[in-house]
This record gives C-alpha cells, sequence and structure tokens, in this order.
C-alpha cells in the first residue's frame, strides 16, 4: 500500500483526528492534574502519588484487557474507553468545585483514568494492522502517522495547558479534557466500521497469560521490554520534575513548563515526518532503530546543567528527533512479531510490563524531589536514558544480525 492510500484510508484518518483531539486533552491534563495538585496542595508527594496512581491504574487493567478486546472487539473497546472516561475525568473538577475532592478521591479518579487506558491503547495498537494488513514497511509508515499525530499532541497540548492554566485554572483545563473523550467517541463511531470479534481459535486457548508467555519467549523482546520500561519510568521522572524544576528556576511560569514538554513533542513530529517519507523505505526497522535510539538519549546530558529554558528547549527538541524517527519502526516491530491471534493478549500484557514498570520513576523521584529539587532528577533522567537506549540498539542489531537482516514475520505459535 502505498503512501497516498494510507492517507486517503478513512477509518485511519477518523482515528488519527480521534488521536489527536482526545490526546491534546490528555497532555493537557498530564500538565494541568500535577499542577493542579501540586498548587493546591504544595506536596510535591502528593502529585507524584496522583501520577503514580494512574500508571498503576493501567498496570492493573494490563492483562486483562487483551481478553476483554478481543472479546468486544477494537472499535467497541474503544468506544467502551472513551464513554466512561469522560465522566471521571469531569467529576474531578465537579467535586474540587463542590468542595468534595479528597485526596482519596483524586487517587480513586486517577486509577479508574488509568485503567480504561490500557483497553483503548491496546484495541488502537491491534486496529492498524486490521485495516492494512501485516507488511512491515506499511504498517511503519502507518505508525508513523499515528504517532506524528501523538507527537503533534505533546506539541500543542502542554503548551496550550500552560496557557490555559494561567487563563481559566487548572480545573478549567480538566473539563476540556472529558469533553475531548466524547469528540473521540462520536468519531469513531461515526467513521470506524464495526468489525465482528474473531472468533477463538487453538492458539488463543492459553488463557489470559499466552500474551505473557509470547513475550518472555521472544528473543527480541524480553531484552527490549526491560530497557523501554526502564527508559519510560526515567521520563515519568522527568515529567514529574518539570513543574517543580519551573517553580524553583522559573518564577512558576505555567507557559514555560508546557514548552519544555511542547519541546519533545515538536522534535518528535520532525522525526516521524523524517520516518515516514524518507527512512522506513530505506532501512530495516531493526537497524532504523539500532542507529537513532542513542540520539534521543544523548541531549539528555544538556538539562542537567544550569542552563536557561531556551537551550533546555533546544536539547528537548533534539532528543524527540531521536524518538521521533524511530519510533514507527519500534511498534511496528513490535506488533507484527505478536502472533495475530494472540496480539491482543500480548499487547495488553506489555502494556501491564509498563504500568508496572514506570510507576517506579516517580517512586525514585518523588522523595527526591521533594527533598533535593529537580537537579538530581535530572541527572539520573539522563543516565538511565544513556544506558537504556544503548542497550536497546545493541539488542536490535544483535538480533538483525541473527536473522541475517530479513524481515520478521509475525508467527503463528
Amino acid at each position: 500500500m502505498s503512501r497516498s492510500e494510507i492517507l486517503r484510508h478513512r477509518p485511519l484518518r477518523a482515528l488519527l483526528v480521534a488521536e489527536v483531539i482526545s490526546t491534546t486533552g490528555a497532555q493537557m491534563t498530564w500538565l494541568a492534574l500535577p499542577w493542579f495538585v501540586l498548587t493546591t496542595t504544595g506536596s510535591a508527594g502528593q502529585m507524584t502519588l496522583v501520577i503514580m496512581t494512574a500508571l498503576i491504574g493501567t498496570a492493573v487493567a494490563g492483562i486483562p484487557a487483551g481478553s476483554f478486546v478481543q472479546r468486544m472487539g477494537a472499535r467497541r473497546s474503544m468506544l467502551i474507553s472513551d464513554a466512561l472516561r469522560a465522566p471521571l475525568m469531569l467529576l474531578v473538577p465537579i467535586l474540587h468545585w463542590t468542595g468534595h475532592l479528597s485526596l482519596g478521591a483524586l487517587l480513586v479518579l486517577a486509577f479508574l483514568l488509568g485503567m480504561l487506558a490500557m483497553p483503548y491503547f491496546t484495541a488502537q495498537k491491534v486496529m492498524v494492522p486490521e485495516f492494512l494488513g501485516e507488511d512491515e514497511e506499511t504498517s511503519s509508515q502507518a505508525n508513523g502517522l499515528f504517532q506524528g499525530a501523538i507527537r503533534l499532541t505533546l506539541l500543542l497540548g502542554p503548551p496550550l495547558g500552560g496557557v490555559l492554566i494561567g487563563l481559566i485554572g487548572a480545573a478549567n483545563v480538566l473539563v476540556i479534557d472529558g469533553l475531548t473523550y466524547l469528540v473521540s467517541f462520536a468519531l469513531v463511531g461515526a467513521f470506524v466500521p464495526r468489525r465482528e470479534p474473531s472468533p477463538a481459535t487453538e492458539e488463543d486457548t492459553g488463557g489470559i497469560l499466552v500474551g505473557l508467555r509470547f513475550l518472555v519467549r521472544d528473543s527480541l523482546l524480553r531484552v527490549w521490554i526491560p530497557f523501554f520500561v526502564a527508559g519510560d519510568a526515567a521520563w515519568q521522572a522527568f515529567f514529574a520534575a518539570v513543574p517543580v524544576l519551573v517553580i524553583e528556576r522559573f518564577d512558576a511560569r505555567a507557559t514555560i513548563a508546557g514548552l519544555l514538554f511542547a519541546g519533545f513533542g515538536a522534535g518528535a513530529l520532525i522525526g516521524n515526518f523524517l520516518s515516514f517519507r524518507f527512512f522506513v523505505q530505506r532501512f530495516d526497522g531493526l537497524l532504523l532503530v539500532a542507529l537513532t535510539v542513542p540520539l534521543q538519549a544523548a541531549p539528555l546530558w544538556i538539562l542537567t546543567l544550569d542552563v536557561g529554558a531556551p537551550v533546555m528547549f533546544a536539547a528537548i527538541l533534539v532528543s524527540g528527533i531521536g524518538n521521533g524517527i524511530c519510533n514507527p519502526s519500534i511498534h511496528t516491530i513490535f506488533t507484527l512479531r505478536m502472533p495475530v491471534a494472540i496480539r491482543a493478549k500480548a499487547m495488553s500484557a506489555m502494556g501491564a510490563i509498563w504500568g508496572i514498570g514506570t510507576p517506579l520513576g516517580l517512586v525514585v523521584a518523588g522523595p527526591i524531589l521533594a527533598k533535593f529539587g529537580a537537579r538530581p532528577v535530572l541527572i539520573g533522567f539522563a543516565a538511565v536514558q544513556t544506558v537504556c537506549m544503548l542497550g536497546v540498539a545493541v539488542a536490535a542489531l544483535r538480533v538483525r544480525a541473527a536473522s541475517a537482516g530479513s524481515p520478521v514475520p509475525a508467527r503463528s505459535t
């Protein structure tokens, strides 16, 4: 399938628009919710606890979400997730305005929102090869579009959230996020065709843990997953450190926090365009990953220096470019290595591992932020990213050499 055919694919375009709208709202909330907690409680510890609770909810839902998506179908799973997330998100500002938003209630809502993110994530990943087939180049190009959409939200959401926090307050920004879920629901319902869930096959008799067992056996994924989880845990620590950094060094200007988040989104969007337009046709996925993941980590050391916001923005921008080039191939390799019959379960098992592992960055970062401020967290962030991305590159080259550079097909057993 050509690039123009992919771009003209109507259901794919609807999914992309829904992704941009709902995830822009989510990115605004990713800034607004920690800012809301930090400014209303004055506690960096409570701020990180709320973020961590949402990630734990994702982990808890991880493995069961695969069975849910396989039983309900990808489209219906996305609709259910959006229909439930909208009112839950709206409850946060409503309870705040009525004086009933205790820390316990906020943690429960964060947990439920985290749980509902997993079936949506799993369904979206399964749906792309359902529409476009199992070809690696086509899937990489489609994933480039989706990653570009997500990165566009990183570019739009945080600075917009920072501006809106200053204009209308963090609670009202959460209302906007709740409404974006309703828009996403309408787009998927109107433009994505119904598909009956796939019937169970002999390959799917391993129960809800069959996906987890596959990940443990696969020669590449069992190495990649720990490195990526540790790297994403470091990103969680970085995101938690940004509001503290801005309050410490930049006079609590929320717009600067938004721009720092947006720097990564802008760079990743550039990288996604380069991947879609040039790189996936010229390099096989494993080689492209090995060459570009170190570029994501190297600029992050600049953040550990005593530099101004523009220099920090530039460093995050370059890191984002490296991430944007390699990420479509990473997502494609993960997806296509999973057998079709158990793909939803393997994808959700992977999400569960992410949900368990990524909060560890907040567990470590929270006390450090509270006691020492942002700088030690930024040093740890750069160090962990460097080690993990080099590990990913080495593993990719080893598997590529073992397979003599041939594409790795999706296996049926």
